[in-house]
């Protein structure tokens, strides 16, 4: 199913978001809106682009617990709900529910048999290229963004059962009410900064209908000088605990430039984060959050995850 009712800004990677004219984080805004994704793949691999690499294993690791004890038994034979929060082309969904890796994914959409293929035929190919590769445990992930092609796209290719296109700081569509409703757990890698606690507090509102009060996981990489306070505090009016992974952190991408890592680094100084080993380096880091009901928080995020870190 596909709601498409917003559009997403277009600019070129020269642009960057800025203020007053200052420099600022280079934008590839103009990637995220294709009719597929391989001009998304072939930009962002050429400075390592990664972090979906992480939330592979960090939300396998997350579904696995779910289901296997804290809500498992509650789910009826159904399989577990995932919202992932700007979602792009569905790139988390490819790697949540098929046996396949971001390296091949690379591999694929840079590959000359794939660059013969016009979009359309792409989008079919690729239905079938995930079709082959579905685990038959994942789980049902329904994607949100601003930008239609996108979702679009990763719905008719089979990567998300279900897309919505919009500005998700306006009020959600009953259609989109209905499709996260009773969801167990809302995913994001790169849309923190973009959206507001705003969006998170909507998507809990319908995320908890039909669903006897249990509110959704939130399992958040942000960027290391974006705030993530006031997203924590309104995931506690809804019962949720936020915990910060200690002790770790996960590489996002590159800098693009020197002036991008100048502005990052200025950005951590102002916050008092120390960047040694990490941004001075030109690698922009993630932290990495996840926030639960209190009564299923009793395993440390820290012991959750060790298996895959």
């Amino acid at each position: 199913m596909l709601l498409a009712s917003g559009e997403g800004r277009v600019l070129g990677i020269q642009d960057r978001d800025t203020a007053h004219g200052k420099p600022g984080k280079a934008n590839f805004d103009q990637l995220y809106d294709l009719e597929d994704p391989r001009e998304y793949f072939k930009t962002l691999g050429a400075f390592d682009y990664c972090v979906p690499r992480h939330g592979h294993r960090v939300f396998r690791a997350l579904t696995g617990a779910l289901g296997d004890g804290v809500r498992g038994e509650d789910k009826g034979g159904r399989g577990l709900g995932v919202v992932d929060l700007c979602c792009s082309y569905g790139i988390n969904a490819a790697l949540l529910k098929n046996e396949t890796t971001l390296d091949e994914l690379y591999a694929r959409y840079g590959s000359a048999e794939v660059a013969a293929l016009s979009s359309e035929e792409l989008i079919k190919a690729d239905a079938a290229f995930y079709g082959e590769r579905q685990t038959g445990t994942s789980p049902e992930v329904v994607g949100l963004d601003v930008a239609p092609n996108a979702v679009s796209y990763g719905v008719r290719a089979g990567l998300l059962d279900g897309g919505f296109a919009g500005n998700l700081e306006d009020e959600p569509t009953d259609a989109l009410g209905r499709a996260v409703a009773g969801a167990d757990m809302l995913t994001v890698t790169g849309g923190v900064g973009y959206v507001s606690e705003r969006t998170f507090g909507k998507l809990l509102d319908r995320a908890t209908v039909g669903s006897e009060g249990r509110v959704p996981w939130v399992a958040a990489f942000a960027l290391r000088w974006v705030y993530y306070e006031e997203i924590s505090d309104v995931l506690s009016g809804y019962g949720l605990v936020t915990e910060k992974l200690s002790g770790h952190t996960f590489t996002q991408r590159r800098s693009t430039d020197d002036e991008e890592r100048d502005y990052v680094l200025g950005k951590l100084a102002s916050m008092g984060v120390d960047p040694t080993g990490k941004e001075d380096g030109g690698w922009h880091h993630t932290d990495f959050y996840l926030s639960r009901p209190t009564g299923e928080a009793g395993e440390p995020v820290e012991e959750l995850l060790a298996p895959v870190l």
